[in-house]
C-alpha cells in the first residue's frame, strides 16, 4: 500500500508540462504505479482542458492563414533517415523489481561505489541533458548522511524501505524535499532499499566527507 504522495502543486505542475524533466520523470514514475494519484492527475487534466476553453479566442496574425495554406500545398520533404534504436543500457536490479515504464528511453551507468553498502547509477534522460537524476542503492541497515536540500528533491522508492524521523517510506511512495526539510534517511534492517531521484540545486550534508562523495554524484 502507498502511503506518501505527490500533492496537488506537483501534480497540476505535471498536468501542465511546466516541471522541469527530472521531476517530471519522478511524478510520471509514481504516477504509473499509483492508481490515486492517476486518478487525480486526470481530473486536474479535465479541470485545466475546461478552463482553457473557458479563455477568449486569441486573435491570429494577418498572415497566419495564408502562411498555413501554403504549408499544407507544399511538397513534401523526403523523410529523414533514423538511427537505428539501442537497448538502453541499466544496471541490474534484484529479483522482481521491474523499471518504472516513465524512464523508457533512459539509459543508467553500471552500480557505482558511494560508500560502504552503497551505491549509485547516473539515469541520462535523452531529451534533457541537464537532468540531474540518479538511482541510490543503500544496503540493509545502512544510512545516508544528515543533509538538508538548496532547492528541491524528488524521491520515488522502487523497492526496500526507508525511515528518515519524518516517517516510513516503502515501495512506491513518494517524498518531495527541500531547504525546510533535515533528515538522514535509514534502510530498515529488513533489506536494502533502491530509489530513483531527481535533484535541483545541491544536496548539503553536514559532513565534509559527505559533500564530497556527494559532489562525485551531482547531489
Amino acid at each position: 500500500m502507498i502511503h506518501h504522495h505527490p500533492d496537488d502543486g506537483l501534480l497540476l505542475a505535471q498536468a501542465a508540462g511546466t516541471l522541469s524533466s527530472g521531476h517530471s520523470l519522478l511524478v510520471a514514475s509514481h504516477v504509473e504505479a499509483c492508481g490515486e494519484c492517476r486518478a487525480r492527475l486526470r481530473e486536474l487534466e479535465s479541470i485545466g482542458g475546461a478552463m482553457l476553453e473557458q479563455l477568449a479566442p486569441a486573435v491570429l496574425p494577418a498572415q497566419a492563414l495564408a502562411r498555413t495554406l501554403a504549408a499544407i500545398d507544399a511538397p513534401p520533404q523526403p523523410p529523414k533517415a533514423e538511427p537505428p534504436l539501442r537497448r538502453a543500457s541499466r544496471p541490474p536490479l534484484p529479483d522482481g523489481m521491474a523499471w518504472p515504464r516513465a524512464l523508457r528511453g533512459c539509459s543508467a551507468t553500471a552500480w557505482r561505489w558511494l560508500g560502504p553498502g552503497m551505491r549509485w547509477s547516473r539515469v541520462t534522460v535523452p531529451y534533457d541533458a541537464a537532468a540531474n537524476v540518479f538511482l541510490l542503492r543503500i544496503g540493509a541497515g545502512r544510512e545516508l548522511p544528515v543533509h538538508t536540500h538548496s532547492r528541491s528533491e524528488l524521491t520515488q522508492v522502487l523497492h526496500g524501505a526507508f525511515h528518515d524521523g519524518r516517517a516510513l517510506f516503502g515501495p512506491g511512495d513518494f517524498d518531495e524535499t527541500d531547504g525546510d526539510i533535515r533528515h538522514q534517511p535509514k534502510v530498515l534492517a529488513a533489506g536494502e532499499c533502491i530509489c530513483l531521484a531527481s535533484v535541483e540545486g545541491r544536496v548539503l550534508f553536514e559532513s565534509a566527507l559527505a559533500r564530497m562523495l556527494g559532489s562525485l554524484v551531482g547531489m
